[in-house]
């Protein structure tokens, strides 16, 4: 049976995504993804944890993460864990553990009209706040009529 390496993140940048492109046309991102949880201690003080993670975008995803994301922005992250080594200049071996993202599906509010509603296409989409739900211009008086 095969294993299962999969790693599902929502946080903010910490930086913006450094982005290089290969001489091959690819394009790859680096960027430090910050997730928090909070919890109450037995003091019962609210303690906030902070884990740091760093992210690894290929093309297409790299591109976008060019163009749209932003420190402090937030993101939805979907991808593998992978590790990697190398020898430093000491000729000490180093490792970095890494999440190589998938999928990616930007979150929050447009800042100055540039920010794509989602990673899966460039193009913007509208705010919620501007779209009204066909639900609430039904008249109160034919909800029996409705379907569920």
């Amino acid at each position: 049976m095969a294993g299962v390496n999969k790693v599902i993140l929502v946080g903010n940048l910490g930086k913006d995504p450094e982005v290089r492109h290969l001489d091959n046309g690819r394009a790859v991102a680096n960027f430090s993804l910050a997730t928090s949880e909070t919890y109450k201690n037995k003091q019962g003080e609210r303690v906030t944890n902070t884990e740091w993670h760093n992210i690894v975008l290929w093309t297409p995803l790299a591109e976008i993460a060019e163009r749209f994301l932003k420190k402090g922005g937030q993101v939805y992250i979907e991808g593998k864990l992978t590790t990697r080594s190398w020898d430093d200049q000491d000729g000490n071996k180093r490792y970095t553990t890494e999440v190589v993202g998938r999928e990616m599906t930007l979150l929050g509010s447009r800042q100055d009209g540039d920010y794509a509603g989602s990673g899966s296409s460039a193009a913007p989409q509208q705010q919620a706040a501007k779209t009204e739900s066909p639900v609430s211009n039904i008249p109160e008086d034919d909800t029996d009529d409705l379907p569920f």
